[in-house]
């Protein structure tokens, strides 16, 4: 049981990872992550969202008809993203400014939506819980990254703290929207890199204790 949980929390942060395995919520990775809190910004909004509704929906997932279930979560959706939408205006002006209309759009977010319809209609709460929490770690992380990225070849900075000289070359480009597609291109494939790397050492370890076994047998 505690394995299938962390299997459930850990999928969302690197194997079932959203934004760089699944490739889905591009509009807002491409747009905001111009700078690393921008990243972190939305990526906390669409966890705040992504848990709220995916719990909620699963308490009533008994109640929704399913003819009407995409309608109703929708609407649960829309309620949780109107709630941080008011407190980000509220508390965090320049951050709500910056992140603009892609706050109110986490409302058709196809990572959320999907999470609804996919795992949180379809299992108890807790578990609901676990997945989204997962999920939204797991874009929260991609969202930064990649803003750190942009952040740092396009101004020098990351977190508006400067970490490379004043008098380096900034690469601009990394700021405007051909950056986006380049960062995002570069970490994608770092990612397949990486997991083609791991899953032929673990075939190579699978291959040596099956030798092993035959040799012992």
């Amino acid at each position: 049981m505690q394995t299938s949980i962390n299997r459930e929390f850990l999928k969302g942060l690197w194997d079932e990872h959203p934004i760089l395995r699944l490739l889905i919520g591009m509009c807002p990775t491409l747009a905001v992550t111009t700078a690393a809190v921008n990243g972190l910004g939305m990526g906390l909004s669409v966890i705040f969202v992504l848990v709220c509704s995916s719990v909620i929906i699963s308490l009533i997932r008994n109640f929704i008809p399913n003819q009407v279930r995409i309608p109703c979560f929708i609407m649960i959706i829309a309620t949780f993203t109107t709630i941080i939408d008011m407190v980000l205006a509220a508390y965090f002006p320049a951050l709500h400014e910056v992140l603009g209309l892609f706050i109110p759009l986490i409302v058709v977010n196809c990572i959320i939506l999907g999470r609804a319809e996919a795992f949180a209609c379809k299992n108890p709460p807790a578990r609901a819980f676990i997945d989204a929490l997962g999920m939204g770690l797991g874009v929260t992380w991609g969202l930064t990254f990649i803003g750190a990225i942009r952040e740092i070849m396009g101004m020098g900075t990351v977190f508006g703290l400067q970490i490379v000289p004043e008098t380096a070359t900034s690469w601009i480009i990394f700021l405007l929207p051909p950056g986006a597609f380049f960062t995002l291109g570069i970490v994608v494939g770092a990612m397949n890199h990486i997991n083609h790397v791991m899953e032929r050492r673990r075939q190579q370890t699978v291959r040596s204790a099956a030798a092993g076994q035959a040799v012992q047998g």
